[in-house]
């Protein structure tokens, strides 16, 4: 399908779109209460999207969630839980996006990597994060979409 959800006792950490994913519409990946909405959209020439503004609306967001688009190259993320327990790895290839939606993340280039990344702000580093000793590329368990 080209749509993954990495999830653990119910918690999505991560949603994966694949570079090769298509389907006519409207689709939004992600739960209502997300802070970050990830969304597909593919019309064919000559739709018309109504004109619209967004209304201010009040939001907290106590988490950071990010989106990464890889432009090109090739990277490895591995998914760690709240308590920094190492759960699993997929392999991001040019195309594809995540959306990192909870606990823990790491990463190992594979291939020259270009990214975007879009994450909420505004963004201060020493209030934002908590880094911590991760696995090395021998521990890594990779797993395929739909494994």
């Amino acid at each position: 399908m080209g749509i993954e959800q990495i999830a653990v006792a119910g918690e999505i950490l991560a949603i994966i779109v694949r570079g090769n994913f298509s389907d006519l519409g409207v689709h939004f990946l992600t739960p209502n209460g997300f802070s970050q909405q990830l969304g597909y959209i593919q019309h064919p020439a000559g739709k018309l999207i109504q004109p619209h503004i967004h209304k201010p609306v009040e939001r907290a967001v106590n988490f950071t969630q990010e989106v990464l688009f890889v432009r090109r190259g090739k990277i490895r993320i591995d998914f760690y839980s709240n308590h920094q327990e190492y759960i699993e790895s997929r392999i991001l290839e040019a195309g594809d996006i995540v959306l990192l939606a909870s606990a823990g993340h790491g990463f190992e280039v594979l291939e020259e990597v270009e990214l975007f990344e879009v994450k909420q702000g505004p963004y201060v580093e020493s209030e934002d994060k908590v880094r911590f000793e991760g696995i090395s590329s021998d521990q890594a368990v990779v797993k395929d979409e739909g494994d």
